[in-house]
């Protein structure tokens, strides 16, 4: 008995399925969840508006698939959009203020960001995957500003 070219359960060819509610995510990236986070989270307002333009304008420049936050603490404060990779594999700054580089072994806290409520996550794990969406690096990576002027000392009234 010779086998149908097609499948009964498929439709025809150029006849739609019907609704797809679930758009397979491509190349398994999370430029979409980061966009969203870089929105409504983590440079959400209008005081924040040319910073999240020119980030996300990096995210659509970057043929990368796998984008992370790094935050300065666990308060979740923006500070700068890396991307994963290399060999051995390491974090590459691709826009923001932070560390050139940051070697997988120097990440802190990873986090996932929930779509749903806004808001990041501490993951209790240490593995770098595919489902995290920002990291923590240990406080003493940051470098210390560099001492600006004194400030005068205010006169009495």
């Amino acid at each position: 008995c010779p086998q149908s070219p097609r499948s009964p359960v498929s439709p025809p060819p150029g006849v739609p399925a019907g609704p797809r509610l679930y758009k397979e995510p491509s190349a398994k990236s999370n430029k979409h969840i980061i966009h969203n986070a870089l929105a409504h989270c983590c440079l959400a307002g209008r005081v924040n508006e040319p910073q999240k333009n020119r980030v996300l304008e990096e995210v659509e420049k970057s043929k990368a698939n796998h984008f992370l936050i790094l935050f300065r603490d666990g308060s979740c404060q923006f500070r700068a959009l890396y991307t994963l990779g290399g060999d051995p594999p390491e974090l590459s700054r691709l826009a923001g203020v932070g560390p050139r580089t940051v070697p997988l072994p120097m990440v802190e806290g990873i986090y996932k960001y929930n779509s749903d409520r806004k808001r990041f996550t501490q993951i209790p794990a240490k593995t770098m995957s595919m489902s995290v969406d920002a990291f923590t690096i240990p406080g003493h990576l940051w470098q210390p500003r560099k001492p600006g002027t004194p400030k005068k000392p205010s006169t009495p009234k």
